[in-house]
């Protein structure tokens, strides 16, 4: 189900030039908040709050799950310092970038196995021999419906 929340509402993402694009979209990209002399981030509001929901789901399984690529790196931020939610902004952040440049993958792989309608093995070259193809006398097409003969009719004897 998450998977296709993240197909349906992304559409077509090479609408996203950079995965920068792709997380202020989903509403992963964080914002920056100073204060005097102390900066920290929070994450944007803004954003397909439906698409960075299916990304929270993902961010959540993966830190409850030891041994994934995602709880390793949440365990990382944790050490370096980070509060909890900060890691967890980190993750969804990280992961926000791993399914951009997933879904421009699988497009790209798409794109070159189809051809400009989007069929596969379509192409634009014709399939005909030659300018002209040839004819045989089988294949030309025949002359008019034939016209009916007028029946005799009986004379009386």
């Amino acid at each position: 189900m998450t998977a296709a929340r993240l197909l349906g509402r992304t559409g077509n993402p090479t609408r996203f030039p950079t995965a920068s694009a792709f997380a202020q979209y989903v509403g992963t990209a964080p914002i920056e908040i100073a204060s005097a002399d102390h900066a920290r981030h929070r994450l944007s509001r803004r954003g397909d709050r439906q698409l960075n929901a299916a990304l929270h789901t993902i961010a959540i399984t993966q830190i409850r799950m030891p041994g994934t690529r995602g709880h390793t790196y949440y365990q990382t931020k944790l050490a370096e310092g980070k509060t909890s939610r900060e890691a967890q902004r980190c993750l969804k952040r990280r992961l926000a970038d791993h399914v951009w440049r997933t879904m421009i993958g699988d497009e790209r792989r798409r794109t070159q196995t189809t051809g400009p309608g989007g069929q596969p093995r379509a192409t634009t070259a014709s399939s005909a021999a030659g300018p002209t193809p040839a004819a045989d006398s089988s294949d030309k097409s025949l002359p008019g419906p034939a016209e009916p003969k007028p029946t005799p009719t009986p004379q009386p004897a």
